[in-house]
Order: structure tokens, then C-alpha cells, then sequence
């Protein structure tokens, strides 16, 4: 396998770690190509180059950026710590070295610099050691730490301006089950939860995950919504060819003016979740 296709393989398993984020995704690339690699994959990354060697005379903000790959760079403590202060809380560090096996120093590199939710494991078929490690969070409080990150976008957004690559729905999923209790036997159904019109009902859909989830909490907690149990993620393709319009980052308040109804979706057009 030519190198090329071998830091291809491993730039994939580093992409399936990037944390759920706003609309658009702000990364700092500290190797010069796993970024770059990426932004061919997903059309939300918004990727900064800046080099591990030169990361001191970047004079990154404090708190911006949602991740930093680091794909064969030398970890020192003083990049560690540099990185950790240009992440947003709950930001991640999503590293990979393409040589050498799992040992008790990899964790302890990142906990000692400061990271949590640390995952170290075996970066490809046993080969190469994946690292990732987050900043630690400014609140305890889940909704709060949601909120957050949704706050990155508008309430309210204009449809037909929007630029983002995917619009996420709140959906009832039949059979109620995770995915690895699913059988041969069992058809999945989704149902999207949309304000109720005499002509046509209008979809709830949001620009990103935390902004899906942040609206979906305190409606369930305010008793407007219930029975939502997923959230499904569309391009922007897909949802263009929706019979339906939608309403984009819709406010709560609004919505507790309106009736509810659910419509059918097909599950098989959705795209991957985010993690």
C-alpha cells in the first residue's frame, strides 16, 4: 500500500473522533495535511493550518477552536498546553502516531497536561497509537455545556440563505431500540416532529446537533415535545428535495404557541450520526 493511501487510512479513523460543533466546524491542523485530508470528506470544516513547531508564534485565541489534529507530531508539554488554551471547552485533541504501540505514558501525557475524557488506543489494525483528549469543561451542567456550542448559531435562520451542509430533524424512531438490539426482522420508521399547517406541515430542523439538542431538552422538560428519541442528520441536497418547508433553529417560545404533528421520513436517506 503506498504511504499516501496508508495516511489516508489513518487520517479516517482520526475523522470519526471531531466533536459534534455549531454549523461549521473550526479546526487548527498541526501537521499540514490531515485537515486538509478531511475538508475533501466534510464540507462544515473550517481548517486552520499551523504548524506544531510554530504553534507558539500563531497567537491562536484562547477558547476558538472546536479541535486540533495532530497526525505524527511530537508532543511536547508546552504544545500540549499551548493547544488546550486555543480550545473552546469540551474542544478536542485528536492525535495519532503513525508508529509505536499503546503504553501507560500516552494517558498519563494527556492527563498530566491537563486533558480529560482521555481515549488511547490502537490507531489501525493494531498498528500506530490514537490519542484523544479533551478540554476540561466550564460547567457541570449538561445543558448549559450544550448550550453553549448551539449559541455559535442564529436562532431563526433563513432557509434559503443557509450554507450549512446539514440540517439535523427531531425524529420518533420505531422500533425503539439501539442499534445492536435491531433484527433481520425489524423495520425502522422514523417520524419528524413538525409544526402542524391545513396545507402542509412545517419541519422543525436545526443547523447542528448541540442546536437540535439544546432546543430538544427544554421542550421535552416543558412537556411541548415527547416521544422524540433520535436526531437525524440530512445534506442540504437531501433536504431540498423534501415536499415539505422547513422552519430553521426555530425558538421555543414560538413553538409553545403551536400544534405538533410528526411526518414520515425516510430513515435511509439520513446521514452517518455524529459521535
Amino acid at each position: 500500500m503506498q504511504a499516501r493511501d496508508v495516511q489516508r487510512h489513518y487520517v479516517a479513523v482520526m475523522a470519526k473522533h471531531l466533536p459534534p460543533s455549531a454549523s461549521s466546524l473550526n479546526l487548527l491542523d498541526l501537521d499540514g495535511f490531515s485537515g486538509a485530508m478531511m475538508k475533501t470528506w466534510r464540507a462544515d470544516l473550517q481548517v486552520r493550518h499551523v504548524p506544531a513547531a510554530n504553534f507558539a508564534a500563531a497567537k491562536i485565541a484562547p477558547d476558538s477552536a472546536d479541535g486540533a489534529l495532530a497526525y505524527d507530531c511530537n508532543l511536547t508539554p508546552e504544545l500540549l498546553a499551548r493547544v488546550l488554551t486555543a480550545l473552546r471547552p469540551g474542544g478536542r485533541l485528536i492525535a495519532l502516531q503513525s508508529r509505536g504501540a499503546v503504553s501507560e505514558r500516552h494517558p498519563r501525557l494527556l492527563r498530566e497536561n491537563g486533558y480529560t475524557r482521555i481515549l488511547v488506543e490502537p490507531a489501525l489494525d493494531g498498528l500506530g497509537v490514537f490519542l484523544r483528549g479533551e478540554k476540561p469543561q466550564a460547567t457541570a451542567d449538561t445543558l448549559n455545556r450544550i448550550q453553549s456550542v448551539a449559541r455559535a448559531d442564529a436562532d431563526l435562520l433563513d432557509l434559503a440563505r443557509f450554507r450549512g451542509p446539514y440540517l439535523h430533524l427531531l425524529v420518533h424512531q420505531q422500533p425503539n431500540k439501539p442499534v445492536w438490539k435491531l433484527t433481520a426482522s425489524d423495520t425502522i420508521t422514523w417520524r419528524a416532529l413538525a409544526i402542524e399547517r391545513a396545507a402542509e406541515p412545517i419541519l422543525l430542523a436545526f443547523s447542528s446537533l448541540p442546536k437540535a439538542v439544546g432546543f430538544m431538552q427544554p421542550a421535552v422538560l416543558a412537556g411541548l415535545i415527547a416521544n422524540v428519541n433520535k436526531v437525524g442528520k440530512f445534506s442540504r441536497a437531501t433536504a431540498a428535495d423534501w415536499v415539505w418547508d422547513a422552519v430553521l433553529n426555530p425558538v421555543l417560545d414560538d413553538i409553545a404557541l403551536e400544534t405538533l404533528t410528526a411526518v414520515a421520513i425516510d430513515p435511509a436517506s439520513a446521514e452517518a450520526p455524529d459521535e
